[in-house]
């Protein structure tokens, strides 16, 4: 079973909240029919301004994640910037408790890097906290770098994780290296819910996609997601995509017609 079976809007089509901020937003609004998550991996894709980040930070808020990142022992905030939509989300969960989990937010990984160093400094001597992160500090390897050893040396088994665009650090050969990471957790019964851009990583096989959109939320087909079919028109014929894109628009315009 997964950790996390379902989460739905509780507010009334008929309340205010309805029209404002980021209830507005036609994927959060659309949480009103429930949202049903994969026992191993959910991808949330979809274009900028959709909603992933928003709704994933409210599903780790109200998970009990720091809402910088983090895990559930993490107690710090820089800014107090993520919504109050958490407070109306209802989660549904499974008798099965994960032993961890991590809240991965790409735009605030550094405050998170910096709050492990802060408690590495203050831990007991002989046990530093950094050696579950790889025995190195995150500060002191690439982003990327970074963002793989948290993968390889903090994540572990019997675990729930939100990753918010893990892809963001990624070189294309450390997405496929997330992949292998990706299914070796699902095999020790780990579960993810992840935002991603990455046609890379939603191709992920034993997964449920959803695309966020004006039209709501709705689980969609890897080949049907618009990721998948723009960079498949871009690799298949990438000439005739950078004319066009490149080429003025008065030059266009001006280009007789052969039709």
């Amino acid at each position: 079973m997964p950790y996390l079976i379902r989460a739905s809007l509780n507010v009334p089509q008929s309340s205010p909240k309805m029209a404002e901020y980021p209830f507005s937003v036609p994927s959060i609004a659309g949480l009103k029919d429930g949202l049903e998550f994969h026992p191993h991996c959910t991808f949330l894709v979809g274009e900028n301004g959709m909603g992933k980040s928003t709704l994933l930070e409210a599903l780790a808020v109200k998970w009990g994640f720091n809402a910088e990142g983090g895990t559930k022992n993490f107690n710090f905030g820089t800014r107090e910037s993520h919504s109050e939509l958490y407070r109306d989300v209802l989660l549904t969960r499974s008798a099965i408790r994960p032993m961890d989990g991590f809240f991965l937010r790409a735009e605030s990984f550094f405050n998170v890097a910096s709050e492990i160093e802060k408690l590495d400094a203050e831990a007991e001597i002989g046990n530093p906290i950094i050696w579950s992160y790889g025995g190195k500090s995150l500060h002191e390897q690439s982003h990327g770098e970074s963002f793989f050893s948290l993968f390889m040396h903090r994540f572990g088994d019997h675990s729930f994780y939100i990753l918010d665009e893990p892809e963001s650090a990624l070189s294309p050969s450390r997405q496929l290296a997330f992949l292998v990471r990706l299914h070796d957790l699902t095999g020790e019964s780990c579960q993810f819910i992840i935002a991603t851009h990455s046609p890379i990583i939603m191709a992920y096989p034993d997964a449920w996609i959803y695309q966020l959109s004006e039209d709501g939320i709705h689980r969609v087909d890897y080949e049907d997601t618009e990721h998948y079919k723009l960079t498949r028109r871009f690799m298949t014929d990438r000439h005739r995509m950078l004319d066009y894109l490149l080429t003025p628009d008065e030059e266009a315009n001006n280009e007789p017609d052969h039709g």
